[in-house]
């Protein structure tokens, strides 16, 4: 367990060089856009507002999901998913496009991940906050279930950092795989229950379905808001997911250790 420790020693050594280097690549992505940093919001309000016209007016004709409007229903499911996404495939690619950091060997590589989780943080918290007006207005409110969002939020950080931790160290190792991610992250896209819901299916079904960790996620945060059940209801799924986790922290701790000096030459 020594480079996961040690990973996350970095990460709390460094973060005042995380927060400055997320804040620099925030400004840097929009400094040429006359809208600037207002694209991280324009782009997915012009998601949101295709996917609601063509599966909730087009294939539901604005059916409800359950108690919930499909527009409350498929927002609680893309924005997550909006921070998932962007937060997978850059941070797998974090190590390489930060080449000429990684070539100053003092320069903490493990940070690289982190910074475009935090990056990708501000806008989502953000999301979250105009969710929370958007259910105010519909009358939604989770009640007491929203004590649970923050153990949410924890497995969904924590599984990106994991994830992009692991990815980021096989992608400088192996150029492919970042295409693999890309490929697979667009394929997940519709494998998650964001326009339709679990229960739609067969048993047998929902079991491989709910190997995928993101449904864990996004259907825990959905709950929370709609109030539809606690996070140790399914303890079964939990540890499946936090046993997932754990383990690809491990095995991204452990590879991240080995080649972490090595990356210059494979760059």
């Amino acid at each position: 367990m020594t480079p996961v420790f040690n990973i996350f020693k970095e990460q709390l050594s460094h973060f005042p060089l995380i927060f400055r280097l997320a804040i620099y690549d925030i400004k840097g992505n929009y400094q040429m856009h006359y809208l600037g940093i207002l694209w991280q919001f324009i782009n997915p309000l012009i998601q949101v507002l295709v996917y609601w016209f063509v599966f909730g007016v087009g294939l539901r004709q604005g059916g409800a999901v359950g108690d919930a409007p499909f527009i409350v229903y498929l927002l609680l499911g893309l924005v997550p998913w909006f921070f998932i996404a962007p937060t997978i495939t850059q941070g797998s690619n974090s190590i390489y496009s930060k080449v000429n950091l990684v070539s100053k060997m003092k320069f903490p590589v493990s940070v690289l991940p982190s910074i475009t989780i935090l990056g990708n943080m501000f806008s989502f918290f953000l999301m979250l906050g105009i969710l929370a007006v958007i259910l105010f207005l519909y009358g939604i409110n989770g009640g007491i279930y929203l004590l649970q969002l923050p153990y949410y939020l924890i497995c969904l950080f924590l599984f990106l950092f994991a994830f992009t931790l692991l990815s980021s160290t096989i992608s400088a190792i192996i150029r492919d795989y970042q295409l693999m991610i890309q490929s697979a992250m667009r394929m997940l896209f519709f494998l998650t229950p964001i326009f339709w819901t679990l229960e739609s299916f067969p048993e047998q079904i929902q079991s491989i379905v709910k190997l995928n960790p993101f449904v864990y996620i996004i259907n825990g945060i959905r709950d929370a808001f709609l109030g539809q059940g606690w996070f140790f209801d399914d303890w079964k799924y939990m540890l499946y997911f936090w046993s997932l986790t754990l383990l690809i922290l491990l095995v991204g701790s452990i590879l991240h250790d080995n080649f972490k000096d090595k990356f210059v030459d494979y760059l």
